[in-house]
């Protein structure tokens, strides 16, 4: 995997991608007229591990940039999209694990439909909690435990929250924030603190969309742990009425979705699959379909 990630670095460094700043190249002095600048449909997808893509194992030609989708990388620049999705998270773990995530899929669909090329902010995080994503949390500090790379270890970043919202903003630079997708909860599944998670996801939600400057109007599309999880009958019953709680809020079903040997992280097929099912809410709740 580790040799994938830095053959798709390579890729999306050096592949051209629309101008941000309407300029065609040529200062003007060609053609008469400069290029309208590009926007962007924006979607930032956050979360714990399925999101950041861990199970989703990279094939050969993953890293080929996805036509009209886009990503943000480490400098806040606009790249070529191409797997691994989450590569530049700011809170992200290990390079290995981050790989085929249901971004990947969504970007495709989504993108062949969009008359605006997609731009993906990429920040999710593995194994962390609803706690963790507060805007008052903690900052993530990078460790031996918490499966960071050797290099980052004993650094510090923002808090979760607060580095998506960066992440986010920067991004809003080139375009308009569209979508929200959302993959957490396996921490924060079992009976008694299923019961707390809408209220927790609320308060997230709103301050999140309060620090984007955004309203309902941009869709938070939440999705369901998978079936055989242990604690899927406390979850997913909770997920499924998220909308009835919180304005402009969506989930989308993981029925079918397949796993990995340890029975939690979602596999390749499962990931292309989720990914695919996040797109159709998304074009759907946006008309696009």
């Amino acid at each position: 995997m580790k040799k994938l990630a830095i053959i798709a670095v390579a890729v999306l460094t050096s592949v051209a991608f629309p101008s941000c700043n309407g300029s065609n190249g040529s200062d003007g002095e060609q053609g008469g007229e400069e290029e309208a600048p590009v926007s962007y449909d924006i979607v930032l997808c956050i979360g714990q591990s399925n999101m950041s893509g861990f199970g989703g194992v990279m094939l050969p030609g993953d890293e080929d940039p996805i036509p009209n989708a886009y990503q943000l990388n480490d400098k806040g620049e606009v790249i070529p999209a191409a797997a691994p999705l989450n590569f530049f998270s700011s809170v992200r773990k290990k390079i290995a694990l981050q790989q085929v995530n249901p971004a990947f899929q969504f970007a495709k669909d989504v993108a062949s439909k969009s008359e605006n090329p997609l731009l993906i902010v990429g920040n999710a995080r593995g194994g962390t909690s609803i706690h963790q994503w507060q805007k008052d949390a903690t900052p993530v500090t990078f460790t031996q435990e918490g499966n960071d790379d050797p290099w980052l270890w004993g650094t510090s970043v923002g808090n979760l929250f607060d580095e998506a919202v960066r992440r986010c903003k920067q991004a809003m630079e080139y375009g308009e924030l569209k979508g929200i997708l959302w993959h957490q909860g396996g921490g924060d599944s079992n009976e008694n603190a299923s019961a707390r998670y809408l209220s927790d996801l609320k308060q997230f939600v709103d301050d999140l969309r309060d620090a984007l400057g955004v309203g309902p109007e941009v869709p938070f599309i939440a999705g369901e742990l998978y079936h055989g999880h242990k604690n899927a009958a406390y979850f997913n019953p909770m997920i499924q009425t998220v909308g009835d709680h919180i304005e402009g809020c969506y989930w989308v079903s993981a029925e079918g979705v397949t796993v990995g040997p340890d029975g939690i992280h979602f596999d390749r097929k499962g990931q292309i699959l989720f990914g695919g099912r996040y797109a159709a809410k998304y074009l759907e709740v946006l008309g696009m379909e």
